[in-house]
């Protein structure tokens, strides 16, 4: 759990930073801060990658799993549900009541938080591997992005970092409680897939393609779904 305390220490630092900095933060300052960023999530993306991918036993899986995770996001449309719905929160942001924009805040930020790839399988990883690198970066992303959002909301933004910790610490135990069902050939595709996504994230963050990383989240998913039918199958058939 060393992983999601990290991060969640980092969203309360980041917190009291913004709100203690309010304005003074430069956008070039913010802006240099992402580029940093988006660089580290491409290299963590393409190392996972090389790193899982000559272990792969099936070596179209990802492909499929990118294939039809990013139908499935861009049928239903989760990334522009996602930005409606950050978009609607940050509407009224220069109301006069601050109890509604710091709840606007919350929101906001709880979603940007959890919502992603590197706080799903970091705890995984974590968990299963004792591997936090996923959760350190995501602790450096919340860190600045913690930051900016308290400049503008105010110390109330401290209140996302123990969701933030309820979100990993869940996904943390089900790996735990379920660890020993769990195939290394199955983490071994997720990590692939994951890899890939986290990368397409630090494109996004680059601005140099608008990959709509949310749409993809379901890619993630597609792996677990392929074992399981997979150990039914055979199961039905011994």
């Amino acid at each position: 759990m060393i992983g999601t305390i990290a991060n969640t220490c980092c969203i309360i630092i980041g917190s009291i930073i913004g709100a203690k900095l309010k304005k003074r933060i430069r956008p070039e300052w913010q802006g240099a801060l992402f580029t940093a960023m988006g660089l580290a999530s491409l290299a963590l993306g393409f190392n996972s990658v090389c790193k899982y991918m000559p272990q792969s036993q099936y070596p179209l899986l990802f492909i499929i799993s990118l294939s039809v995770g990013s139908l499935l996001g861009t049928i239903l449309n989760l990334s522009g549900k996602f930005d409606a719905l950050v978009a609607r929160l940050n509407k009224s942001k220069n109301n006069n009541n601050s109890k509604n924009n710091l709840a606007q805040g919350l929101s906001t930020g709880i979603l940007l938080y959890c919502i992603g790839t590197l706080s799903i399988l970091g705890p995984i990883n974590s968990a299963l591997l004792g591997d936090n690198t996923f959760l350190f970066t995501n602790a450096t992303l919340d860190l600045v992005t913690s930051t900016i959002l308290a400049a503008t909301y105010g110390y109330g933004m401290i209140w996302a970092a123990p969701v933030l910790f309820c979100w990993q610490g869940m996904w943390y135990s089900i790996a735990s409680l379920f660890g020993n069902v769990i195939p290394s050939a199955l983490l071994c595709e997720m990590s692939i897939v994951g890899g890939t996504l986290i990368a397409a994230s630090g494109l996004s963050i680059l601005n140099i393609k608008d990959c709509k990383t949310l749409n993809l989240l379901p890619s993630l998913f597609i792996p677990a779904l392929f074992f399981l039918l997979k150990y039914l199958y055979q199961t039905i058939c011994s």
